[in-house]
């Protein structure tokens, strides 16, 4: 139910979460995100295990892509993989991804050590009042920077992803 599945991911969310007194899902979010097609409706109220992964996806992209870009990327998935009985169920692809992301750890723990070292090596001339801050600046921008561009990937992705799809008979134009 609505209660259970907002409970369930503020607990096993809240290491993600930025303020503790944060919400990750809200009841208007998830009514949001089914009335955006990005959910299907629940049976007789209630949401089941392929619910949640879904939820857990939003969650992950809701904060670098559009609503429309989440659902461009998830449809696939609703329609050939939600609530069916084929060979590859939505909890495999979802233990398969993260799985993958697991993996990238380590390199990205060093990208990232790689990025602060250099910025340790920034604006070694200026005032050393102001080289803390300068520094800070250069590591959070290199950071941005690289968020930036896998961001703009990630959209061209999308967007050829849209390009290739049949268009949604169910969608008014």
């Amino acid at each position: 139910y609505m209660d259970q599945v907002t409970t369930f991911m503020d607990e096993n969310l809240k290491k993600a979460k930025r303020n503790p007194e944060d919400k990750a899902l809200t009841k208007t979010m998830i009514n949001n995100y089914a009335k955006n097609n990005l959910l299907p409706p629940p049976v007789k109220k209630k949401y089941s295990r392929e619910h949640m992964i879904l939820l857990l996806f939003i969650y992950y992209y809701k904060n670098m892509l559009s609503l429309t870009d989440i659902e461009q990327l998830l449809r696939p998935l609703i329609d050939k993989h939600f609530a069916r009985d084929g060979e590859l169920q939505l909890c495999d692809i979802y233990e398969e991804v993260f799985s993958l992301e697991a993996a990238q750890m380590e390199h990205l723990q060093n990208d990232i050590k790689q990025k602060f070292e250099a910025s340790r090596t920034a604006f070694a001339d200026s005032d050393a009042d102001d080289r803390e801050y300068l520094q800070l600046f250069a590591f959070i921008s290199e950071l941005s920077f690289d968020v930036y561009l896998k961001k703009q990937m990630i959209e061209m992705m999308i967007d050829q992803l849209h390009d290739e799809m049949p268009a949604d008979p169910k969608k008014k134009k």
